[in-house]
């Protein structure tokens, strides 16, 4: 069974999983520093990133590979059926067969005295057992069956006056950029095809390659410096520093790869240059007295090193060590970037006064002006050498990008970007055969030399954080649509990952909640106060499709019939064929999110009070049925199933729970896991499974028959999920509590009262036992009336075992041994709760060991014990708990 998941997820890349291990890099302060500072920068990102990360997980190719299922923990050699390497522990001998298999005795237990010294180390020796259990619950040994399908990258982040630095692979086949607390790298000839690096605990600013192409070098707005690889997917962290403390606004390498110069906004100092491997310093940036915005260093001996300042000024340093030499003050203001040509015989300047000026590489000395008195008629904040050192590329705030002959100090193309504000260039990049500028409004031109009033293609994307999104078949085709928290609606091909938005103006501020009706329609409503109808077709917004509300709406549900249901600020609205109707004023409580049952009758609101509301559509009015369903805290989201046989709430006290329709809204399953509020939810279309994401950064897929069997999913806070497509039925397979029973001496009755699904007994003996009670048990015992109890013979001995294949719960049960009762408030060893009744606890010998093992299921009848053989008879207790 295939069942993806599109998440829209927060800050950070999505790569940790079955092949990833996190926070595993190797610094020089030892593996656990790098580890700390890892975990520490995980937990420190909360801002939400403007990508979108598809999910694509495969049970059954999981269970192919060997791996362990969904929410399990055990190591391979523990699954059922495929028998054990080495026992468990001294005496426990391998794990039971599957229930399709016999169970035969076998002699692998050694009798014990309670109080005797091998019978206290063999207890000790248990205790891995329980090692073992917290391991199973801490997912610390699971594969998980997941993997990343497609990452739909975002745009720089960028921002009005400032340039935004565009790093080049030295290969020339990646480019990469930074957004928020990401690095993102993307193929230069396919930008669909992009890799994320978030271990940033704070928003990053500039990212370069080492000429090596081995390593990125980033620095974010604390002033630290990441040093990382490049050539795995781990992106593991080969060094970090601290250069100053500030931010870091650019990055310059030596040819070699073994020196790094940072500049930026320091308190003592402005700039640093260090070896890449020690942090030794080799060299100062001295010479300015205001915020370094730009350096750079010649890729040939002997070695130079620029710097371009806000106190429009460049200095000039050579070395190494590198020692400053002069300042350079032809520039009136600002002066954004300074770059030396890739054979090192000049470097150029470019500055908020329009002016680029051209200088030798090796002595300093200024060449030439380009363009004479003004290369632009805005501020120039970006350029970009050739790779044949001739020509350079400029962007401009002046809305323009232009190609100049550096020989012949002319222009040789000037490529008009538009007249919108947001056509700003204020990013440029000049690799291989392709050139790129970065627009105010983020997105990413390919430039066409041949026909400049046209670029060859433009990359569009957020640049804001996305706040919801829906997914669509349109045209035999699955589309996603992506709200943002600037307005922007974009529509992404989920197979090609190609994109585009609509035409027209939309929404003028953030898209809350959009889903398509009936009609084909995208309806979206946003903190402007409006919800809009858009023709998925035409894919152009339309002056018509508008319904303008009093309140700001925070949530929409669409239903058969043209209707449409708005959760606003103290307020709920029904509209029809898109026209206001009815809404009912001061609900008495403040409404957060609404969903329609897919039969179109029936209404779900949640509240703030941690309720949930049913409403049922009368013509044009809403009818409260006074139905209370009660969640465990704040309503977040919730959603019916496709089928509309569940309701699933989510809340801020990290519960899901799930609602049974057809028995009356009554609670049919609880799921815990997240360790922060859930905001968001999505059905599989085949209703077996749904997703929820919360504020810890996780996404988890649940089982909505076995709240134990998860997939968990790592990235950064979900804002919303969808759900795209799903084939097959799901398969988890053997998934459950196992139990087993350990030296329990057979000298009295012995059951469990539990709800349970199927009992597996696996009674191995000691050969001292009479030959009389050697007998093998059934494969299968089907527990559906209680057996009536029948001691065994006083003359039976030995110590016994008993597996039992049982349910995913946890519920309180009671053990019976010789008539006295033991309590266990959970699934963990008898005797550690408080007994209901009088009587001893159990000795180390009568000790009961668990763990998880085998497949059932929830909402069984209460008339279903368990019990174990004791000498040569069946026992059973017939209360339940």
């Amino acid at each position: 069974m295939r069942s993806r998941f599109y998440v829209t997820s927060g800050g950070g890349a999505h790569w940790a999983g079955p092949c990833r291990e996190r926070g595993g890099a190797r610094t020089r302060r030892g593996r656990g520093a790098a580890a700390a500072r890892s975990a520490q920068a995980r937990l420190s990102r909360s801002r939400r990133a403007e990508r979108l990360t598809i999910y694509g997980q495969s049970w059954g190719a999981s269970r192919a590979r060997g791996a362990a299922l969904p929410g399990s923990a055990r190591p391979q050699r523990l699954r059922a059926g495929q028998g054990a390497s080495r026992p468990l522990r001294p005496g426990l001998g391998p794990p039971p067969p599957p229930l399709s298999a016999p169970c035969t005795p076998g002699a692998v237990f050694r009798p014990l005295s309670p109080g005797s010294a091998s019978a206290r180390s063999d207890s000790r020796r248990a205790r891995p057992l329980q090692a073992l259990w917290r391991a199973r619950r801490g997912n610390k040994w699971a594969r998980m069956p997941y993997e990343i399908k497609k990452v739909f990258a975002s745009l720089p982040q960028v921002e009005r006056g400032v340039s935004k630095i565009v790093g080049g692979d030295p290969k020339g086949n990646n480019f990469l950029y930074t957004n928020g607390k990401c690095v993102i790298l993307r193929n230069i000839d396919n930008p669909a095809i992009a890799d994320i690096y978030t271990e940033h605990a704070h928003q990053v600013v500039v990212a370069k390659y080492a000429p090596s192409g081995f390593y990125i070098a980033s620095g974010d707005v604390s002033g630290k410096l990441r040093i990382w690889d490049t050539t795995q997917k781990e992106h593991l962290l080969k060094y970090e520093y601290q250069p100053f403390a500030g931010k870091i606004k650019d990055i310059a390498w030596t040819e070699d790869s073994k020196r790094i110069a940072v500049v930026g906004e320091g308190r003592e100092k402005f700039g640093a240059v260090f070896l890449w491997d020690s942090g030794s310093s080799v060299g100062e940036i001295t010479g300015h007295n205001k915020v370094i915005n730009s350096v750079d260093i010649k890729q040939s001996r002997p070695y130079r090193l620029v710097t371009g300042s806000d106190d429009n000024c460049a200095a000039f340093f050579e070395g190494p060590p590198f020692k400053f030499k002069f300042t350079i003050s032809d520039h009136g203001r600002f002066v954004n970037c300074v770059r030396f040509s890739p054979d090192g015989n000049r470097f150029a300047t470019a500055s908020a006064d329009g002016q680029i000026f051209i200088y030798d590489g090796k002595t300093g000395e200024k060449v030439c002006a380009l363009g004479g008195s003004k290369a632009h008629d805005g501020g120039i904040y970006a350029i970009s050498w050739s790779p044949d050192s001739t020509h350079l590329l400029s962007a401009s705030g002046d809305k323009t990008s232009k190609i100049w002959d550096v020989n012949v100090n002319s222009v040789v193309n000037t490529f008009t970007m538009g007249s919108n504000v947001l056509d700003q260039q204020l990013g440029c990049l000049w690799q291989k055969d392709h050139l790129l500028s970065i627009s105010l409004s983020g997105y990413i031109n390919y430039l066409d030399k041949n026909n400049p009033s046209k670029p060859l293609r433009v990359i569009k994307g957020h640049s804001k954080s996305i706040q919801c999104l829906t997914v669509h078949k349109n045209g035999g085709k699955s589309y996603i649509y992506s709200g943002s928290h600037d307005g922007h609606i974009n529509y992404w091909d989920s197979e090609t990952g190609e994109n585009d938005s609509f035409a027209g103006k939309g929404h003028t501020n953030q898209v809350s909640r959009m889903t398509v009706d009936e009609h084909g329609q995208l309806v979206s409503c946003s903190m402007d106060d409006t919800v809009r109808y858009t023709n998925l077709t035409l894919r152009d917004y339309s002056g018509q499709g508008v319904v303008k509300l009093d309140v700001q709406p925070k949530c929409l549900a669409v239903g058969p019939g043209g209707y449409t249901v708005v959760v606003c600020i103290g307020q709920i609205v029904l509209l029809k064929d898109q026209r206001k109707c009815f809404s009912i004023d001061n609900p008495g409580y403040e409404p957060e999110v609404v969903a329609v049952h897919p039969g179109g009758e029936t209404v779900a609101v949640g509240g703030a009070d941690g309720n949930v509301r049913l409403y049922s559509i009368l013509g044009t009015t809403l009818k409260d049925e006074g139905k209370l369903l009660e969640a465990k805290g704040p309503v977040t989201d919730l959603a019916f199933s496709h089928d509309g046989a569940f309701l699933a709430v989510c809340d801020a006290s990290k519960v899901v729970t799930v609602f049974s329709v057809a028995d009356g809204y009554s609670e049919n399953n609880v799921f815990y896991g997240h360790h922060a509020k859930i905001v968001c939810l999505a059905w599989s279309p085949d209703n077996e499974h749904f997703a929820s994401g919360g504020m810890d950064m996780m996404v988890y897929v649940w089982t909505l028959s076995d709240p134990e069997t998860r997939v968990k999913i790592q990235g950064d806070a979900p804002t919303h999920l969808g759900s795209l497509s799903s084939s097959g039925e799901a398969s988890p397979g053997p998934e459950g509590p196992f139990c087993a029973f350990r030296e329990v001496a057979p000298s009295g009755g012995l059951a469990i009262q539990q709800t349970s699904l199927l009992v597996q007994a696996d009674m191995q003996r000691t050969p001292v036992c009479p030959a009389s009670i050697q007998q093998p048990c059934p494969s299968r015992v089907d527990l559906s009336s209680p057996v009536p109890m029948s001691p065994p013979s006083t003359t039976s001995c030995g110590l016994w075992s008993l597996s039992i294949q049982s349910l995913p719960h946890r519920e309180p049960f009671m053990l019976n041994i010789n008539g006295i009762l033991y309590y266990s408030k959970k699934l963990c060893r008898v005797g550690e709760g408080s007994p209901p009744v009088s009587g001893p606890t159990l000795t180390p010998h009568q000790e009961l060991f668990l763990r998880w093992w085998g497949k059932g299921t929830s909402g069984l009848s209460s008339g279903v014990q368990a019990g174990a053989l004791l000498g040569s008879e069946w026992g059973w207790g017939a209360e339940q708990t």
